[in-house]
């Protein structure tokens, strides 16, 4: 069982590495991740690495749009794309459940999804470290929690796209509620969020705010992001809301994990009870 469970997850891997998937993503990553940390400072007049807080908090606004896109384009297909191409009845037809066969394919998706963040925003961070940008104070520890919290952002959309995917009839219309949730809960999510705050007239209470960010993966992953000390300076906000509601980072992690917990059984659930 453990054996099979594994060939699956290579085969998914390998098919990702052939189609450059991983090189792909981890390229993107790292070439935008660096522009961001050397070039944003420019619009007050310096080129550089200017400090650890605004480094971290510009990556974490790049990583909370491109992760869930780049994981939703990834796991969309997983199981309609192999029912259109009529290879999901030959699949069916080893040896193997079908838990075992979702199970696979989603170890092998959220490898090769986390090998490409890890080399991504690794390598980024191993430039920065070399122009000097290391001697800052919490360099490494601030750029492993932003490489991890990403990975566990991209695993939740990715367990998002498989929910998706299992129970959708065509791939086109998987693609389309692929777009929409990304959409929802990347971009229009916090600006409901906002406007319910502003409408409030600052009167929402800290806890029901606090429920709300981790309501949604991706404010999670932010609020993660802005408990260290220079990057809730940087941008006060959320750092305000992460301390006054106790929102510690294992907490945070432990979200984000519950998150591809309960879409990953939505996903095994629905593809229980899929037609072939």
């Amino acid at each position: 069982m453990r054996g099979a469970l594994a060939a699956i997850a290579v085969k998914e891997l390998r098919d990702g590495l052939r189609n450059r998937w991983a090189l792909s993503i981890a390229l993107g990553l790292a070439v935008l991740a660096l522009v961001i940390a050397w070039f944003g400072p420019a619009a007050s007049g310096k080129v550089g690495f200017a400090s650890l807080g605004a480094t971290v908090v510009s990556l974490a606004s790049l990583a909370v749009f491109l992760v869930p896109l780049v994981a939703l384009l990834l796991g969309y297909e997983a199981v309609v794309g192999e029912a259109e191409r009529g290879t999901l009845l030959l699949l069916l037809a080893y040896p193997i459940s079908r838990g075992l066969l979702l199970a696979g394919k989603f170890a092998g998706h959220a490898l090769l999804l986390a090998a490409a963040i890890t080399v991504g925003l690794g390598g980024a961070a191993l430039v920065l470290a070399a122009t000097g940008a290391a001697a800052a104070e919490g360099f490494w520890p601030a750029f492993a929690r932003l490489v991890t919290s990403t990975v566990l952002l991209g695993w939740a959309f990715l367990a998002l796209a498989y929910a998706i995917s299992a129970g959708a009839r065509e791939k086109g219309r998987a693609a389309a509620l692929a777009l929409v949730s990304w959409l929802g809960l990347v971009l229009v999510y916090d600006l409901v969020l906002l406007g319910a705050l502003v409408a409030a007239a600052g009167r929402l209470p800290a806890w029901l705010f606090a429920t709300l960010l981790v309501a949604n993966p991706a404010d999670a992953f932010r609020v993660l992001n802005l408990t260290g000390e220079a990057a809730a300076e940087a941008l006060g906000g959320l750092g305000g809301v992460a301390r006054e509601a106790a929102l510690a980072p294992p907490l945070l992690v432990a979200v984000l994990l519950a998150w591809t917990a309960a879409l990953l059984g939505l996903a095994f659930r629905r593809f229980a009870r899929r037609p072939v």
